[in-house]
């Protein structure tokens, strides 16, 4: 499928044709910033913008500034931050919502080792908080001997569907089209350029941008990289006490000994919690995705709100089913196909994308324009990268 096609240095356009295949987290990003330099944008997706029947949905994801896993992220997460306030400014819509990010874990747990480093390194606005602190002011979480957290003040929460129907939405109103229910089947690379072949025909384009989630795979058979497709799940509980209908009323991730992660819904009834990649089933076939949620599944979560969060009635309200993908090294990858530079590759986000979705519509647009980017992307690159 990829043979021995790069794109030729000289060949100037003045106007390119990109397609961005998928219109969810990364994509309807990609389209917007395409579209807003002028480029012509045309979108494909086998649902619609805003659907949860992939990787985005839940309600909220989690903003934050500071991050656990690599500090080199926190560029891109100030880049994004900027985006985020641009797409809400030109859409009228609160994407967005800065209520603070409660960061909580042993002290000698190496992720709260490098979420410091990361807010020393890029003076982040944060809060460091011992136990007793902790228990003191926010009382809805049971605190254990030897926890901490860092309160990252700049962080809260995303509405994530309404977020890829604005982003598209305002694409569509810079020019881009997007063929909705219209699934990419096949992608081409040819002289200058990559033809995009759908159930109803072949287009032509300067280059590609490929953000599908979960059908990375299915997609692009050749991929020297795996992606490791995951199926998560998110519930949702009630409080039985009003300890978390205070004044502050933060997203929260716990570090150990079990890796979790929640929010409290806008409306405040409700407190969503999600799990890590360790404790996620692989999703099979993305096609077949099973949504029903055995009881059995549900244990973890009894565990950890008898253990963290007791205030919660132990019976969820609601459940909800999406995947996520993983590389070997949780890093993203992003960049050309190897070999064919008009084909530019967003995939593997791990499940911490969703923040960064509008700093990596940018830098796709970038790849895609230009063939590189002045965002500092080397340690997630595709280019010269060994092993994902």
């Amino acid at each position: 499928m990829w043979h021995g096609l790069r794109r030729k240095g000289s060949r100037v356009a003045a106007r390119k044709r990109v397609a961005v295949v998928g219109v969810g987290t990364m994509g309807s990003q990609a389209a917007w910033r395409l579209a807003a330099r002028g480029a012509e944008v045309v979108g494909y997706d086998r649902f619609a913008p805003g659907h949860d029947r992939s990787a985005a949905g839940g309600e909220t994801r989690i903003f934050r500034s500071a991050h656990f896993e690599d500090s080199r992220y926190v560029p891109l997460l100030k880049h994004a931050d900027t985006l985020w306030e641009r797409l809400q400014h030109e859409t009228g819509r609160e994407l967005r919502r800065l209520t603070g990010c409660l960061l909580m874990g042993p002290t000698e747990h190496q992720q709260m080792a490098t979420v410091l480093e990361s807010i020393a390194e890029h003076g982040l606005d944060h809060e460091v908080l011992d136990a007793e602190a902790l228990a003191k002011r926010f009382p809805q979480f049971r605190i254990e001997a030897g926890d901490a957290a860092v309160l990252d003040r700049h962080a809260g929460f995303i509405r994530p569907e309404l977020t890829i129907l604005s982003a598209a939405r305002r694409a569509e109103e810079l020019g881009a089209r997007i063929h909705r229910y219209t699934p990419v089947r096949e992608i081409v690379p040819v002289t200058n350029g990559v033809e995009i072949r759908t159930d109803t025909g072949t287009e032509r384009f300067d280059s590609a941008v490929v953000t599908v989630g979960p059908w990375v795979n299915d997609l692009l058979p050749d991929l020297p990289w795996e992606v490791d497709i995951r199926r998560l799940i998110n519930a949702w509980y009630v409080p039985t006490t009003d300890g978390w209908s205070g004044q502050e009323r933060p997203a929260f991730i716990r570090t150990a000994p079990t890796h979790c992660y929640g929010l409290p819904s806008p409306d405040g009834v409700s407190v969503k919690l999600g799990l890590s990649r360790a404790l996620h089933r692989p999703a099979g076939d993305p096609n077949r995705l099973e949504r029903a949620v055995e009881p059995g599944e549900l244990d973890i979560f009894t565990e950890l709100l008898s253990r963290y969060m007791p205030d919660l009635h132990p019976d969820p309200i609601r459940l909800s089913v999406y995947m996520e993908g993983y590389t070997e090294s949780s890093r993203p990858l992003v960049g050309p196909l190897p070999g064919h530079d008009d084909v530019v590759l967003l995939a593997g986000f791990s499940g911490h994308g969703f923040k960064l979705s509008p700093a990596m519509g940018d830098i796709a647009a970038d790849l895609a324009l230009e063939g590189a980017s002045p965002q500092p992307i080397d340690f997630i690159s595709t280019l010269d990268r060994a092993d994902a």
